[in-house]
């Protein structure tokens, strides 16, 4: 199960790079960026501890190809490890990692509004001396399919460089390390876009 997630993620990061480059001519604009995120979540209950907390560093990166719409990735990490209140507590680390599609229409001359929704997985990896995956790791993954959306907001101070205040919803399938099936991530990241017309 494991080995058929790591090739379904990876055959889907393969086919994400390809798309990209292969409308990369063609397309309007191409967006990388770094963020600084938090995120927020119901309280800690009888089910498990809330995924409220933690600085979340990340990368996003879209490729808008057609009319304002286009695909996009992003992967998101807490910086630090947390304790999950076991006995004794375990270090854990959640990655939220998620493939778009980006719709970003011109607000004004320097703003940008953009949406986005689609699938990925967050993978909570659990620290311990004598775990691993099979790949000479210290930790072990427990991962869960989720779908997202959010909204961002691009403001362009000069040329093609953009800060971007963000938020987005994640609703995790059967997430039952934690409190909730459901996160907010809300931060900002700055980026440059490459391409025509900002």
């Amino acid at each position: 199960m494991k080995r058929t997630m790591r090739i379904t993620v990876l055959l889907t990061f393969a086919g994400f790079v390809l798309t990209s480059l292969s409308n990369f001519a063609q397309a309007q604009k191409v967006d990388l960026a770094f963020g600084i995120s938090t995120v927020e979540a119901p309280s800690a209950n009888s089910t498990g501890p809330s995924l409220t907390g933690g600085t979340y560093p990340g990368f996003s990166g879209d490729v808008l190809f057609w009319h304002n719409f286009g695909i996009g990735a992003e992967v998101y990490w807490r910086a630090t490890q947390s304790q999950y209140p076991a006995i004794p507590p375990v270090p854990y680390r959640p990655l939220f990692l998620d493939f778009n599609g980006v719709y970003s229409p011109k607000l004004a001359s320097h703003a940008y509004l953009e949406l986005s929704a689609g699938i990925g997985a967050v993978d909570t990896r659990i620290y311990c001396s004598d775990c691993g995956n099979g790949y000479n790791t210290n930790y072990n993954s427990d991962k869960h399919f989720m779908g997202d959306f959010g909204a961002g907001l691009k403001l362009y101070p000069h040329g093609g460089f953009f800060i971007r205040p963000e938020a987005k919803v994640y609703l995790v399938n059967n997430n039952q390390l934690f409190s909730s099936s459901y996160a907010t991530r809300v931060g900002g990241s700055i980026g440059y876009t490459f391409g025509r017309g900002h």
